[in-house]
């Protein structure tokens, strides 16, 4: 399925039950997030950026963006350009006095408008030939590379099948993600979990607010439609669609998919989620993401 008849499937989803179920896939329902990041992501921002001579401090900052902060899950773009703000902040690397990239046609790339994914990138690239977004294409598709070829056999955190199998007969469900979609499909059909899922949406049909406003949108009644995610991104997309959220916290996957099979399902279709049992779940699962690293403490 290509972006387009993609993006056409998630506003032309008729509900088929009275529930629908968004779930994010990377470091959500498949452990993927570590070896992604640590593995893929930032040996090509150090490689492609010119961070040889700050590794350490480029590692540390990557790490924080995207898997131990408030901003774990964002889009790589943004995540790109705030790793090389927090480290121009940090005296370690000034006295390095290396160049650390300003990035100002990725900000404009950023705040454009566009989904922010590989195609709306090459297309600015064809039409301004600017080198920084050239670079920046070039990194991104370096990063995609490296993620098929190093990514495999990562199966679906346990109880998430599970979870799946028993929602699929009761809800609607759909994968919003901001990874590439053909990662995602790859990802789905490779453990045989693809086939409970309406749609399998990816960065390239927009924000995963915009996913949830496409495919749910107008379509069930209210607190029936509920965001699984493991970022606070998937909160503020549940929240700017009037959605219920339920987080998978960060380094209690596990145990916080048995619970979900186990209980906040059944909750949830009951009609009791909304209020205090999903306000205590969301008080815990913050306490997980600090806003300021480390090194700043």
């Amino acid at each position: 399925m290509d972006v387009k008849e993609a993006g056409r499937a998630l506003k032309e989803l008729k509900p088929e039950h009275d529930f629908f179920v968004g779930v994010d896939s990377d470091g959500c329902a498949f452990d993927t997030m570590e070896i992604k990041h640590k593995e893929c992501f930032i040996p090509n921002i150090i490689k492609h950026w010119g961070l040889q001579p700050v590794s350490k401090y480029a590692r540390e900052a990557a790490e924080f963006v995207n898997l131990y902060s408030k901003w774990r899950g964002i889009n790589r773009f943004p995540a790109l350009v705030m790793v090389f703000d927090l480290l121009r902040e940090r005296e370690e690397v000034r006295r390095r006095k290396v160049d650390i990239p300003r990035a100002p046609k990725i900000r404009e790339f950023i705040d454009s408008g566009v989904p922010l994914g590989n195609p709306a990138l090459k297309e600015a690239v064809e039409k301004t030939a600017d080198p920084e977004l050239k670079k920046a294409l070039e990194w991104s598709e370096a990063v995609n590379r490296t993620v098929a070829e190093t990514v495999k056999d990562v199966s679906p955190f346990p109880f998430v099948r599970e979870s799946l199998e028993k929602l699929s007969t009761l809800v609607d469900i759909v994968v919003v993600s901001a990874t590439p979609t053909e990662a995602l499909q790859r990802e789905w059909k490779e453990h045989n979990i693809a086939k409970y899922a309406k749609v399998i949406a990816g960065q390239e049909m927009g924000s995963k607010t915009e996913h949830l406003a496409l495919a749910s949108g107008g379509k069930y009644k209210a607190n029936h439609v509920l965001m699984v995610g493991d970022a606070p991104g998937d909160m503020k997309a549940a929240k700017g669609n009037n959605a219920l959220f339920y987080p998978v916290i960060p380094g209690e996957e596990e145990e916080s998919w048995e619970k979900f099979h186990e209980e906040s399902l059944n909750v949830f279709l009951s009609g009791n989620y909304a209020g205090g049992y999903e306000e205590k779940l969301i008080k815990e699962f913050m306490k997980h993401l600090p806003e300021e690293p480390p090194w700043k403490e």
